[in-house]
């Protein structure tokens, strides 16, 4: 069983110690490493111990402030596409406006600390590993929460001018990372090919993603190729639609 990475983030060092010993009491050590961090008002020591040590798991201990700990989700997720976020909260009981702006903010999974039993977190911090997204049994199990998601899907699907002007934002030289990463190139490659660092490259992908909203690389890519966009404006051939039905398991596959 391969090794998976929490980070425990509160700015209560009680409650981290209390999340590790619950963890330990589970003896799931040998299946989890742990790294514990300080939770600053600002979050920005978070975001770099989060680019140092590349967690899994991030599980997000914030306490009785709503607001403050989506902001910091929001972040994290935009900025780490490929590392699940947990959010554990001290409030007494959540509603579904609530739960909608955390389905929003990117969490894999929402907890409730006083429900929260062992093994739900151990399931969950599993779970999560494996690729699911736990949150989604909130919406099953609530129907108005469920049709407003689906609304708001709808809404963004429908918005055909928020992705014109997300198209529109990226700078020139993100468009020619834009580019490289729709005919397959790692960001080894694309640093190669543009004679500069693959972290540099890296960062110009963060900087993509987050401009489109999109979810990873290759979802960057159909967002482009969906609206003819890549054609139009890198020329790049006509069959740009398809050459993203050839290249997804590459550019998936791509660090």
């Amino acid at each position: 069983m391969r090794s998976i990475k929490v980070m425990i983030v509160s700015s209560n060092a009680f409650a981290r110690s209390g999340i590790k010993q619950t963890l330990s009491g589970q003896n799931a050590l040998h299946m989890l490493d742990i790294v514990e961090c300080d939770l600053d008002q600002e979050g920005t020591n978070v975001i770099t111990q989060i680019s140092n040590c590349s967690p899994d798991i991030v599980l997000l201990d914030q306490g009785y402030h709503l607001s403050l700990g989506l902001q910091l989700t929001r972040k994290i997720t935009r900025t780490f596409r490929g590392i699940k976020l947990v959010i554990i909260s001290s409030r007494n009981a959540e509603d579904d406006a609530e739960l909608f702006q955390v389905i929003k903010s990117g969490a894999a999974a929402y907890l409730n600390a006083e429900q929260c039993t062992p093994d739900l977190l151990i399931q969950t911090i599993s779970r999560c590993a494996d690729g699911e997204y736990p949150i989604n049994d909130c919406v099953t199990n609530r129907p108005k929460l469920s049709w407003r998601v689906l609304r708001d899907f709808q809404d963004f699907a429908l918005n055909r001018k928020y992705v014109e002007n997300a198209l529109e934002s990226l700078t020139s030289k993100e468009l020619q990372v834009l580019k490289l990463i729709c005919e397959g190139n790692s960001n080894k490659q694309i640093g190669d090919l543009l004679g500069t660092s693959e972290q540099t490259i890296k960062n110009q992908v963060s900087s993509i993603l987050r401009k489109l909203n999109a979810n990873d690389r290759a979802h960057a890519v159909f967002i482009a190729a969906r609206d003819g966009w890549i054609s139009a404006r890198t020329n790049d051939n006509a069959n740009a639609r398809d050459s993203y039905s050839r290249q997804i398991v590459k550019i998936e596959s791509s660090p």
